[in-house]
């Protein structure tokens, strides 16, 4: 798939579209820190687009080889700002809004700041609870924070996450240098306090009056029943705050993420298997947890190693240890 930048607002964002160009559009994000290129995205991607969907990927900013980006209410609401723009740049309509850990957030909050740009929310993978939002804060704000406390921008340009943006465009080094040290600890002290659990914040950083404005058909995999970084109970309780929402069990084993997590396979390599659940949703078709219940089994009745499809890229080192 050939990879193309859109300027939005000055910057480069890095998108590919897969699929049918009469297609309906579906919006695929993917979590962490990680670009369009994680293990297990092209591959639910190309999977949709068989099924007659129009596919956008796209790196969101301070990811895969877009520009950086440092501005907003958090870094969720900066990329919906970005992620707007975009499908407005694509002349994609009203889309299908998915993505699944940190990108579940992202879209999540893209669907409350732009409603008339969401035709459907598929939501997986959702981080709540204590352990979760705290855990991220300690990943993608504090050291940075830290790094420029110390060191001023120079260090903050010594950190390897960034090194990785500017071998990826070089034009982030520019944009990086040009930083204020004291404006960028601001906004990583407003983007921190988004990941601290509040009372009414079901999802880290969004207001629940938030999520219960959202009126698209909403689809949520619930997490898994021991997963403390995606929580069941997070994943019911937005079920709860959107009212257009439908809750399903997952299509991959409860342990699917705990296994990811030891090494067995890349995080996101599971997430094709959500393919078929998608398209009965956004056509319309019945979903039910029990629709689901002889995917989970044919895994399990195969052993406890995930088979990749044919040509996919399985390494370990394919993506980065933490992907949330």
């Amino acid at each position: 798939m050939t990879i193309e930048f859109a300027d939005i607002d000055g910057r480069e964002v890095a998108y590919r579209l897969v699929g049918s160009r009469t297609g309906m559009p579906v919006v695929l994000t993917s979590g962490g820190r990680t670009s369009m290129d994680a293990p297990g995205l092209p591959q639910l991607a190309d999977a949709l687009a068989a099924r007659g969907y129009r596919v956008l990927l796209w790196d969101r900013p301070n990811c895969g080889r877009s520009h950086v980006r440092f501005e907003g209410r958090s870094e969720s609401h900066m990329r919906a700002d970005v992620l707007a723009g975009l499908i407005r740049h694509l002349d994609l309509g009203p889309s299908a809004i998915a993505g699944g850990a940190g990108g579940g957030r992202d879209s999540a909050v893209f669907a409350t700041q732009y409603p008339e740009l969401t035709a459907h929310l598929l939501l997986w993978y959702l981080v709540g609870g204590v352990y979760g939002p705290l855990y991220l804060a300690s990943v993608y704000m504090l050291p940075s924070l830290h790094a420029v406390r110390k060191g001023g921008i120079p260090g903050l340009l010594e950190m390897r996450e960034w090194q990785e943006r500017i071998e990826m465009n070089p034009g982030n080094r520019a944009l990086l240098e040009s930083l204020d040290p004291d404006r960028f600890v601001a906004l990583m002290l407003r983007w921190l306090n988004a990941f601290v659990p509040k009372p009414g914040q079901t999802i880290p950083g969004v207001d629940d009056h938030e999520l219960e404005a959202i009126t698209a058909p909403t689809l949520i995999i619930r997490g898994g029943e021991n997963d403390i970084d995606h929580p069941k109970r997070t994943s019911l309780e937005v079920h709860s705050v959107i009212r257009s929402s439908t809750v399903v069990d997952p299509p991959w084993p409860e342990d699917a993420w705990e296994r990811a997590f030891a090494g067995e396979y890349p995080f996101f390599s599971t997430w094709p298997l959500a393919a078929p659940l998608f398209d009965d949703f956004l056509s319309g078709r019945p979903v039910a947890p029990s629709r689901l219940e002889p995917i989970a089994t044919a895994w399990e009745s195969a052993g406890s190693r995930f088979t990749p499809p044919a040509g996919f890229i399985s390494s370990p080192d394919a993506t980065p240890a933490t992907v949330w």
